[in-house]
């Protein structure tokens, strides 16, 4: 083998300026559940639909750069998706297919300016 057999990824770490704003965001709007809240650091990990990954929001006041990650759905979730983040006054695109990857994605911001995605898979793609 010439490659690790990775298959995803379970945790990502996002510096935040104001930790309660982000939390709200990540739970509220995008269902995260609470893990386990660092006082000592100032950190809160979120569990993503269980166990399958995890987000640790560090607030951290200085500056720091803008980060892109993208979060998996279900292609029949896409519409509902976009009716939910915008119900949340979320600005959020129109689904953009990726013909080269086979897949959909929506586009938004957290409230510190990260860039956001949500993911899917096309149904049709072998």
């Amino acid at each position: 083998m010439n490659t690790l057999p990775i298959r995803g990824i379970f945790e990502i770490a996002v510096r935040v300026q104001d930790l309660s704003r982000a939390e709200t965001f990540y739970r509220d709007v995008l269902g995260l559940e609470e893990g386990l809240r660092d006082e000592q650091r100032n950190w809160l990990f979120l569990r993503l639909a269980g166990n399958q990954g995890m987000i640790v929001l560090q607030e951290d006041k200085g500056d720091w750069p803008k980060q892109h990650f993208a979060f998996t759905i279900k292609e029949s979730d896409i519409e509902s998706a976009t009716a939910v983040l915008r119900k949340h006054g979320v600005t959020v695109s129109e689904p953009v297919h990726h013909g080269w990857m086979g897949a959909t994605s929506l586009y938004f911001d957290d409230p510190d300016g990260h860039a956001l995605e949500l993911f899917a898979i096309d149904r049709a793609r072998p």
